[in-house]
């Protein structure tokens, strides 16, 4: 019996292009799967325009110490104009700045603390009529002549008046003096004082107690206390309300400056200031320690030519600063033309240039801070010995003005970066 076997199938023709001898189909290999991109990090994209931005700069010593001197003179002056402006309003607002009270009364028409329009002394016990008010103290300010003991010269002074016994003041010093001011014709100078007021710490340290003439009054100077002086008055002297009227023997009894308010704990100063404002006549002005030392302030700033001349100085400083970043990042930029048209024709973006052009600027804003901060700093303790100022750096004054000095660099470096746009390299090559 035959048995028919099947027959194997018969093998696929070949694909087309592929040889019958091969396993598997030749041509063109599929390409390999591609690698997935990836933009590069924030922080390479600022490290490498800083890298390249600190070699072109340090290519060039001499116009990088110029650089830096133009940066640095730029911080040194508006450090300086800032701390001037600083210290004429710190000056002017500490004898109120050193008031422990609450709410105080002033007359409307008093524009500045040293040169008092007077009120009744009758409102300071009306004051009293709220039942949260725990004290109302009576202050007696004027200005009179001081003849120097050492020399004889005159001077003009300030002289304070007060209740030393109701707590109202907090001048160092003078707590332990208290019962002392208490005696007839005695007062406490200010240790802070212009020097051409004699050198009053060492006559007491060599004398004690001894006799000054204040006005056509000789009294007696039985210690020291602190208060600074202001650009309105020179020296200070403090002493009882007694000792107050027989200094200045013109002044009437009733004739006050400011009444310093104290609250009972826990009452409203706003709430207080308001009850006050209703009550008393409108002879008298009712403000918050805040208020009265942002009034006296606001004299100095708005007032007076001071506060915009010291601010015109910083804005001359901070445009000179930036004149001459200006210039040298504008000469650099020129002379590597030719390399940013090379980094143009390798595909380097102007985005790219621009970034290496602000990251030079910032470079020249750290390099030139640093050393301006340091003279700065000198110099406030120099001049501050010698002003009698409270000039003294601080951080918030630090971080603004590495700021704008930051912000004066940038501007100089987008300034600048208008010139990489002749860095074509058609044209270059």
């Amino acid at each position: 019996m035959n048995v028919l076997a099947r027959a194997p199938p018969a093998p696929p023709p070949p694909a087309h292009g592929a040889l019958p001898w091969a396993g598997q189909p030749a041509g063109p290999a599929p390409p390999p799967p591609a690698a997935p991109s990836r933009a590069p990090s924030p922080l390479a994209a600022l490290r490498l325009p800083l890298r390249l931005a600190w070699r072109q700069l340090r290519f060039e010593k001499a116009r990088l110490f110029s650089a830096i001197a133009g940066v640095m003179f730029a911080s040194v002056l508006v450090f300086m104009q800032l701390g001037f402006r600083s210290a004429l309003f710190d000056s002017a607002t500490a004898l109120l700045a050193a008031f422990r009270a609450d709410i105080f009364l002033m007359h409307p028409m008093t524009l500045v603390s040293f040169r008092p329009e007077t009120m009744p002394r009758a409102r300071a016990s009306q004051a009293l009529a709220l039942p949260e008010v725990q004290a109302a103290v009576p202050v007696y300010l004027a200005q009179a002549t001081w003849r120097s003991p050492e020399n004889g010269s005159r001077r003009p002074i300030q002289i304070i008046g007060f209740d030393l016994e109701a707590g109202v003041m907090d001048f160092p010093g003078l707590a332990p003096l208290i019962e002392r001011l208490k005696r007839p014709d005695s007062m406490a100078f200010d240790l802070r004082s212009r020097p051409e007021f004699g050198d009053i710490a060492r006559l007491l340290h060599e004398r004690g107690p001894f006799d000054a003439q204040v006005g056509n009054r000789h009294m007696e100077v039985v210690g020291l206390i602190e208060i600074g002086p202001s650009f309105g008055a020179d020296g200070n002297v403090v002493m009882s309300e007694l000792n107050f009227r027989r200094a200045v023997k013109e002044r009437a009894a009733s004739a006050i400056d400011l009444v310093a308010i104290r609250l009972l704990p826990g009452a409203d100063p706003q709430a207080a200031k308001r009850r006050l404002a209703e009550a008393l006549p409108g002879d008298v002005m009712v403000l918050t320690q805040p208020e009265l030392v942002a009034w006296e302030r606001r004299y100095w700033e708005d007032a007076t030519p001071i506060g915009f001349i010291f601010m015109f100085g910083s804005l001359m400083g901070l445009v000179v600063g930036m004149v001459i970043v200006y210039q040298i990042l504008f000469s650099d930029i020129a002379s590597h033309l030719r390399e940013y048209a090379t980094l143009k024709a390798m595909g380097y973006s102007n985005g790219y240039l621009g970034r290496v052009v602000l990251s030079a600027a910032l470079i020249l804003a750290v390099l030139g801070f640093l050393p301006g901060f340091a003279a700065s700093t000198l110099l406030y303790d120099v001049v501050g010995k010698g002003t009698f100022l409270p000039l003294a750096m601080d951080t918030e004054r630090a971080l603004g003005v590495f700021a704008m000095i930051f912000a004066m660099c940038a501007a100089a470096g987008l300034l600048a970066m208008r010139k990489l746009r002749d860095a074509n390299p058609a044209d270059m090559f």
